[in-house]
């Protein structure tokens, strides 16, 4: 099935609940990487934090998470559904993330991501390099630890 159009919209405090959905679909438990309701709530009352939601029809699909400091900003999150992976929604998300941080003058933006996860490969693709490594960073619900790769995209 072919994907139909991509609606990403700015979302707050009140789509936690779908934030919370996404990443409850999206993140396996065993790697930990995963925020809790908590988390997303304190995180978006921070100054400079934006939240993406990607909507196809009406299902939210996926999302992404920004926290932009001075004239830097780190992905913090980003999250597609299973249901709806592999159909450019990830790609929607971090294009507009991209597109954003240009138009408000940011000159690098961060991320962090699971050794092994499959995002690298898009990442990569949207110009992201790695620059560095945080040894045992995840910790998944068994305890057993993964590696995070810190990545890092001139805009």
């Amino acid at each position: 099935m072919a994907t139909r159009q991509v609606l990403l919209r700015t979302g707050d405090a009140r789509d936690v609940a779908a934030v919370d959905a996404l990443m409850t679909a999206a993140f396996e438990p065993r790697f930990g990487e995963a925020w809790t309701r908590n988390q997303c709530l304190g995180v978006l009352a921070m100054p400079g934090v934006r939240l993406t939601l990607a909507y196809v029809d009406d299902t939210a699909a996926g999302f992404a998470m920004v926290r932009s400091v001075a004239d830097e900003a780190e992905l913090l999150l980003l999250a597609v559904d299973p249901a709806w992976r592999r159909r450019g929604i990830a790609r929607a998300l971090l294009r507009g993330v991209i597109a954003e941080a240009q138009a408000n003058g940011i000159a690098d933006l961060h991320l962090e991501v699971r050794e092994g996860n499959d995002a690298v490969c898009l990442y990569t693709e949207q110009g992201f390099a790695k620059v560095g490594e945080r040894r045992n960073y995840y910790r998944g619900k068994t305890g057993q630890a993964f590696d995070a790769h810190t990545y890092r995209r001139a805009i």
